[in-house]
C-alpha cells in the first residue's frame, strides 16, 4: 500500500462557526456546503476548501463525543488528525492490522459517505489518522 492523497485535515473546535469565521479572515477561505450531523461518530462537520485540500472542521454534538476529551486537553480546539485515501478500504485495514498498526473500530461511513477508520496515534508517530476510501 502507498500512502494516498490527502483527503483532509480535522481541526476539532468548540465552535465550528467561530472557526470558520478564522479561516475567512485569515485565508479567505469558503465553507464546502453547509455544516451537517454525524450522530453516529458525535460530531457535527463543516468543510472549509483548501486549494489542494480541505480542512474538516469539527464540533462535539454532546458530552458522550469522542472530540470532547480532546477538547478538554486543548480549550481553544486544534489539530485533531489528518485523513490519506486509499482505494480498498478493507484491504488498507487488513494491512494496517499485518503491520500491527492498532486500527480503531470497524470501517464505518465517514463524513464525505465513504468507509473510514483510524489508525491509533501511537502507530503512527503521535498523530491519529484516518484512512478513507476513495
Amino acid at each position: 500500500m502507498k500512502l494516498g492523497r490527502l483527503n483532509h485535515i480535522g481541526v476539532a473546535t468548540p465552535s465550528i462557526e467561530r472557526s470558520l469565521e478564522l479561516y475567512r479572515t485569515m485565508f479567505g477561505a469558503e465553507p464546502h456546503g453547509p455544516p451537517f450531523d454525524l450522530p453516529a461518530q458525535g460530531v457535527r462537520v463543516w468543510f472549509v476548501d483548501a486549494s489542494n485540500s480541505q480542512i474538516e472542521l469539527i464540533e462535539p454534538l454532546g458530552e458522550d463525543s469522542p472530540i470532547v476529551r480532546f477538547l478538554d486537553k486543548n480549550p481553544q480546539g486544534g489539530q485533531h488528525h489528518v485523513c490519506f485515501e486509499v482505494p480498498d478500504i478493507h484491504a488498507a485495514k487488513a494491512e494496517f492490522e499485518a503491520k500491527g498498526a492498532r486500527v480503531l473500530g470497524e470501517p464505518r461511513i465517514g463524513a464525505h459517505g465513504t468507509f473510514v477508520f483510524f489508525v491509533h496515534p501511537k502507530d503512527m508517530g503521535g498523530v491519529l489518522t484516518e484512512i478513507m476510501e476513495t
